[in-house]
């Protein structure tokens, strides 16, 4: 398959794409016939007219700008793009499919493993430092004592710094999305498309932390019937941080892509889900007959 770059307004090289991607820029009005393209067994970059019979383009209806566009080096077509991913503006028109309840469910199964791992994976070094200064400095040193008790305090702050950090970091790169997201096709914008900031990330992550402990975990009944019924599907922290969640492929130039159906993965998901759930019910049952058993 031909693989193809363009020059951006900016002189930046981009690509490579697929023809059909190309034909695609076309439509969204990203490239037109001025444009400068590139393939293998180009001596130097065209203008994108000059190939409209081989890749079947419709350039009559397009306006060529008078614009200055700088030719990036054609020695090296085959290095990654130069432009910085900050400056992308996102496709807002067309239809964007907001992701629903239960692919928002499936994503956050995944990342409360996730979240999970990296808390513990923090939380049991400390524990063991905390033990053992403690243990060698004796009951009667009270500076191992003090040393041993702040290792051991270290471990509530990692239980809200460690998922916003992850959220954070994750939800505000150029994926937009977490490990959970990613697994379900989903990911997280600015309600203009923008990708938002590493610090919005991590304040929304904390405001459903923080909502979900005061209300003794209601917060997280309430968020799901938030998404399940508001017009954009938004929970508290969406509103809060004025964020969406949506699509991997909407504001892009292929909105065309974009799926309502759930998906194998997420069905997958909600099915492991789900009998952790009833597995977890069943463990605590029988527990706590044993126990009835026991005081009877």
């Amino acid at each position: 398959m031909t693989q193809w770059y363009y020059a951006d307004a900016s002189g930046q090289r981009q690509g490579p794409f697929s023809a059909e991607e190309l034909e695609s820029h076309v439509r969204h009005g990203r490239l037109d016939a001025a444009s400068l393209v590139w393939r293998e067994g180009l001596q130097d970059w065209k203008p994108l007219k000059n190939f409209a019979a081989e890749l079947d383009l419709q350039l009559d209806a397009i306006a060529t700008p008078a614009v200055d566009i700088a030719v990036p080096d054609a020695d090296a077509p085959y290095t990654p793009p130069t432009a910085d991913l900050a400056t992308f503006q996102p496709v807002v028109a067309g239809h964007v499919v907001q992701a629903g309840l239960w692919k928002r469910f499936a994503a956050s199964f995944i990342d409360s493993i996730v979240t999970t791992v990296i808390s513990y994976a923090l939380m049991i070094p400390l524990m063991l430092i905390g033990v053992g200064v403690m243990g060698a400095g004796g009951s009667d040193n009270p500076f191992a004592t003090g040393a041993g008790v702040a290792s051991m305090l270290a471990i509530y702050p990692i239980l809200f710094l460690a998922p916003c950090i992850y959220f954070g970091w994750m939800q505000s790169s150029s994926l937009q999305a977490s490990l959970g997201k990613l697994a379900v096709g989903i990911k997280v914008a600015r309600t203009d498309g923008q990708r938002m900031s590493f610090w919005r990330g991590f304040l929304r992550s904390l405001g459903y932390l923080v909502f979900t402990m005061v209300t003794c975990g209601l917060g997280v009944l309430i968020s799901g019937l938030m998404v399940a019924f508001t017009e954009r599907k938004q929970a508290l922290h969406d509103m809060l941080c004025d964020t969406l969640v949506v699509d991997k492929w909407a504001f892009t130039s292929f909105p065309e892509r974009q799926r309502d159906e759930l998906g194998v993965v997420t069905i997958v998901i909600l099915v492991l889900a789900g009998l952790a759930i009833i597995g977890s019910i069943a463990i605590y049952a029988v527990m706590g007959a044993m126990l009835m058993k026991d005081l009877a």
